[in-house]
């Protein structure tokens, strides 16, 4: 009788662990109800590797002492938009898998195809599984780029992407997207946890053996992660969030992980007619000069990787109409206003528990950094008193449970891009400013130590 040549296995959607039956809780990283049944070659069906210009894929690698291997800058690729280089590490690196993902319409393919679509030094194989080359044409020509080295190919399946890897030999690949690819040796669909792992892993290995950069495009599912198993990010080496409502402008590119740079650094965006616009001095976007006069308006001065910029930060306070008062925090953790509130509450003698507190900051950013305390509780209480804040005066710092105000980082460029958009006043904390030569800006530098002083600066001015 002959043997089987395929099996069943159960996979995990979030780490990619492999059981041989269902469980309940996968047992390899402990998450419920992630296991999905797939059906696999009898052999473990790795399937066969991809060609090599560079030597096979089966020698073996030399085994050297950490003191003899020598280390030379590689010259990147720089790419034709210098936020993305940021955010990248300085540019591509030769033989890196870069994975981008974000939610449908984001922005994701028109951010890969306008920067590929501008490099002439070398020849680009796009690989489409997802739109016509009609439906790319399209986009190409809205986004106004000629285009001469980019090749097209509509393809699913990975044996195929190899043949035209093979008889085009690009310096460049963008797979577009991850889980359209599906290989012949594996007989599940593609998208599946074993079709994407398996995928990328070969890639990985045509870009290392090859020294090739790969684009990768990627999904994401309803909790808002890259969509197949945890292990593909593992798998690449560098892995990009492009970020942002679709139904506003302005786009985010976060880097949350990179094997080759920083994961601090964000890259700012805005969604035109002709495609994505950099946007070098997000301050001026993301301060609305017009509602600084009005009551509940503040200015924070905050930090994402290298870059600082201005922020304006809108809070609305009511009487609540029902029993329990109302928490609405739009792109600032809900937790840690609640937290600010209780400070408030406790430590300033300020009445909000019976109280809607609404929060927003404005431009659809998200802020993570703990400076931007300050400039939030001064909205709350502007908005309740209804009391405006002077014009020209912005501010950062973190505030303890006792109410005092804390030390942030990078003071120093914290107030240059102050003064830099005309400010007149900055609120720091007290202490902070150890060994800053402030005698070289204009801009007026007010230091406090708890929340009541910064209240009087800024409603009594005292």
């Amino acid at each position: 009788m002959a043997k089987k040549s395929y099996k069943t296995v159960w996979f995990c959607s979030e780490c990619g662990g492999e059981s041989p039956k269902w469980e309940g809780r996968c047992p390899h990283c402990g998450q419920w109800n992630t296991l999905v049944e797939e059906t696999v070659p009898a052999k473990g069906g790795a399937g066969t590797m991809p060609f090599s210009r560079k030597g096979s894929a089966s020698s073996k690698g030399r085994v050297m002492k950490v003191s003899d291997i020598e280390v030379s800058d590689e010259p990147r690729l720089r790419m034709p938009s210098a936020e993305l280089n940021r955010v990248l590490g300085g540019g591509l690196v030769p033989g890196s898998l870069v994975l981008v993902g974000g939610e449908p319409g984001i922005g994701k393919s028109t951010l890969v195809l306008q920067n590929i679509l501008s490099i002439r030094s070398r020849k680009i194989l796009y690989v489409s599984g997802e739109e016509s080359p009609q439906q790319i044409k399209m986009r190409a020509d809205r986004i106004g780029r000629p285009g001469d080295n980019c090749y097209l190919v509509t393809e699913t399946s990975l044996e195929n992407v190899f043949d035209h890897i093979r008889e085009l030999e690009p310096g460049l690949v963008v797979i577009d997207s991850i889980q359209t690819i599906a290989s012949s040796d594996l007989e599940s669909s593609a998208g599946s946890v074993s079709q994407v792992r398996e995928c990328a892993v070969r890639l990985l290995q045509y870009a290392k053996e090859n020294n090739v950069p790969v684009f990768i495009i990627g999904h994401i599912n309803k909790e808002g992660s890259i969509a197949g198993p945890k292990v593909l990010e593992h798998i690449v080496d560098a892995v990009l969030q492009f970020e942002g409502d679709s139904q506003h402008m302005y786009r985010l590119l976060r880097s949350i992980k990179n094997r080759f740079g920083s994961t601090s650094e964000i890259g700012i965006y805005e969604m035109c007619q002709r495609g994505l616009r950099e946007v070098t001095d997000p301050s001026e976007l993301l301060m609305n000069t017009v509602s600084q006069s009005l009551s509940g308006v503040s200015v924070g001065v905050t930090l994402e990787g290298m870059r600082s910029f201005l922020v304006e930060v809108q809070a609305l306070v009511s009487t609540a109409a029902y029993g329990t008062p109302q928490r609405s925090v739009t792109g600032f953790d809900q937790r840690r206003m609640n937290m600010l509130l209780a400070v408030l509450e406790k430590r300033a003698g300020f009445k909000l528990a019976s109280k809607d507190v609404f929060l927003n900051i404005a431009g659809g950013f998200k802020v993570n950094d703990p400076a931007m305390d300050l400039a939030v509780v001064c909205a709350i209480l502007s908005s309740s008193l209804d009391m405006p804040i002077a014009q020209g005066v912005c501010m950062a710092g973190e505030i303890g449970l006792s109410g005092e105000i804390r030390s942030v980082s990078r003071l120093e460029q914290r107030i240059s891009e102050s003064e830099k958009l005309g400010m007149e006043a900055i609120i720091l904390p007290k202490g902070n400013l150890k060994g800053v030569d402030i005698s070289r800006f204009k801009i007026a530098v007010k230091e406090v130590s708890k929340v009541e002083e910064a209240f009087r600066i800024l409603f009594t001015g005292r």
